[in-house]
């Protein structure tokens, strides 16, 4: 394998790790979600929603910190990411460095605690330590749940119900000042929010799979049981399809059963883009082929949700 091209401060940490055409649209994907529902609902609240979505990614942005961190320094001899290894070397990145940005965005996440649970109560504060813990704990901690293979279903849930809800549910707050805020609130939320969000919390879940497919025989060599390890190739792409399958089949169930209009089909316009990021994911997996096809599912997710807000509301 060939040396890595040494790159910047700035490049490792900007497109390394912070990863923003990664990070971004996958954070961004289930807030669109719950910004349609409260506009066909008319409880669309702004400040809330972007406070909310704010403190959503650094939390994402932390765990993919942490899980470097984990990384470069639980298996310092796995080539998973060499450019990190040669910047480890080279001085333009630290350990305690790395650290210090995980902590910093758990930590700007948290300051806007006091905002979030002013409107949204006790379930703010247990949205947030959910959101908290699936982040940190993916990588971090004795137990990492990525190293058991449970990351797939924590990332269905989280991506299509919790991080749906609660977008939908800070915004409902903000227009129910004389709501508790306790898990009853949660119960007076429509039935469809803990719903219209599951093709996209399958998409992400996806993006997540190339990742592992990627990384199989590193994540072996660590002693991870990622489905791509457990099942082999054949069997993460399996699941991979049976996602797409999914993600796809709903907007026909939500128009055909769940009384939307025809309008909240209109996401099926992405099936192209999704045919080629699948045809890709079947027949490639080498890590250089398969780098590209990251952030590609991550807009997949993100246009996707887009076009479901128009569908909502219609």
């Amino acid at each position: 394998m060939a040396d890595p091209i040494a790159l910047s401060t700035r490049e490792i940490w900007v497109k390394l790790l912070l990863y923003p055409s990664h990070t971004l649209p996958t954070a961004a994907a289930p807030v669109l979600v719950g910004l349609g529902l409260a506009l066909r609902d008319h409880v669309f609240a702004p400040l809330p929603l972007l406070v909310g979505f704010l403190a959503s990614w650094l939390i994402h942005v932390g765990g993919v910190f942490n899980d470097n961190y984990e990384l470069l320094r639980r298996h310092p001899h796995v080539p998973e990411h060499p450019e990190l290894l040669q910047a480890l070397q080279a001085g333009t990145l630290t350990l305690a460095g790395l650290r210090n940005a995980t902590l910093a965005c758990f930590v700007l996440a948290g300051l806007t605690a006091p905002y979030l649970i002013g409107i949204g109560g006790a379930n703010a504060i247990l949205i947030g330590i959910i959101g908290a813990a699936s982040g940190y704990f993916y990588a971090g901690g004795p137990q990492p749940y990525a190293r058991h293979g449970l990351a797939d279903p924590i990332f269905f849930v989280m991506f299509g119900i919790v991080a749906v809800a609660g977008s939908y549910y800070i915004q409902w707050m903000a227009l129910h000042q004389t709501a508790s805020g306790d898990i009853g609130s949660l119960l007076q939320l429509p039935r469809m929010v803990y719903v219209v969000g599951l093709p996209v919390g399958a998409l992400v879940t996806n993006v997540m799979l190339i990742d592992d497919i990627r990384d199989r025989h590193f994540d072996a060599t660590k002693g991870w049981h990622t489905s791509a390890v457990r099942f082999g190739l054949a069997g993460i792409r399996r699941e991979y399809l049976a996602l797409m399958v999914f993600a796809y089949a709903l907007p026909l169930v939500f128009w055909l059963w769940l009384g939307f209009s025809a309008w909240i089909v209109l996401p099926l316009l992405t099936l192209p883009f999704a045919y080629r990021i699948a045809r890709a994911v079947c027949t490639l997996d080498q890590t250089r082929d398969l780098l590209s096809m990251s952030p590609r599912a991550s807009y997949l997710a993100l246009i996707f949700a887009a076009l479901q807000i128009i569908g909502i509301t219609m």
